[in-house]
This record gives C-alpha cells, sequence and structure tokens, in this order.
C-alpha cells in the first residue's frame, strides 16, 4: 500500500516545512476531531506564485498554484496539528479563493488543482465538499489560496 507521503512524491512533492502565518493568526487550530487549517496561499520554494486569472495566468497556471495550496495544506496538518497524513480520517471541506478579474468564470477549474492533490494523495478520505470563490486580490498579490476542515 503506498502511502499518502509516497502518493505526495508521485505529484513531484517532498511535504516542505509548514510556513508561519503571515499576520495575526493561528496557521490551524483543532476543536475535538476536527483541524480548521487557515488559508494557505500558492507559495513555493521560491515565494509567493502571484498573479491574477484572467490578467496574466490560465487556467492551468491557477490549477498548478491551487495544487501548492494543497501542499501547504497538508504541511500545516502534519507540523503544526502534529497529526501524520496517514491518520486523517476525511477532509470535509476547501475553500478556495481566486485572485481573478470581474470577467474570469472558471473559479471551479483552478479549484481543481487542489482537489484532486488532496484526493491523490489521501484518495477516499480526500474527497470533500468545496466551495471556489473569485476575488479581486489575495494576500501578497497571491493567486490562489485555500482553507480546510479536516476530521482526524
Amino acid at each position: 500500500m503506498t502511502s499518502p507521503l509516497e502518493k505526495l512524491r508521485q505529484y513531484g512533492y517532498e511535504l516542505p516545512n509548514a510556513r508561519p502565518p503571515a499576520a495575526s493568526y493561528a496557521p490551524v487550530t483543532r476543536s475535538g476531531n476536527l483541524i480548521y487549517v487557515s488559508g494557505q496561499i500558492s507559495t513555493n520554494d521560491a515565494g509567493v506564485v502571484q498573479g491574477r486569472l484572467g490578467e496574466n495566468m490560465n487556467v492551468v497556471q491557477g490549477g498548478n498554484a491551487a495544487e501548492l495550496c494543497a501542499v501547504n495544506i497538508l504541511a500545516q496538518i502534519v507540523s503544526n496539528a502534529g497529526v501524520p497524513l496517514e491518520d486523517i480520517k476525511k477532509v470535509l471541506k476547501l475553500t478556495v479563493l481566486v485572485a481573478s478579474t470581474p470577467d474570469f468564470f472558471e473559479h471551479h477549474l483552478v479549484a481543481n488543482g487542489a482537489s484532486n492533490l488532496i484526493v491523490g494523495v489521501l484518495g477516499d478520505k480526500g474527497k470533500h465538499a468545496r466551495a471556489a470563490f473569485g476575488v479581486a486580490a489575495l494576500p501578497l498579490g497571491a493567486a490562489v489560496e485555500v482553507e480546510a476542515i479536516v476530521e482526524v
């Protein structure tokens, strides 16, 4: 059986160190068996993936940015909640915010980047409810931000 970390590697990622919050909030809170992961912006080793869909990014680039957000969510669960990926019972919901122009209408396709990675890494435990929104701007100029509610 392939572990979630091995599946993450199949996507070309190692689990990164969890990034510290960029403002005054907790990156993760826990109540009983529920973990709430604060919005994770599109970042990688090079920094923040910036842009706006419909202006200077296309759906594929946006989906890749959303995928990075999902990797950062997994890192927060392991690092700040102290929960191994194997102990996740269910990803309940993802909320995806996409920096976009008013005439961009494919937020759901961008959000698939995060959803597909979560399901690919966690299997049926990763299948989740989801909302995707277009917004005028995100912190630090990020292209995408994703938050999660996870049962452990």
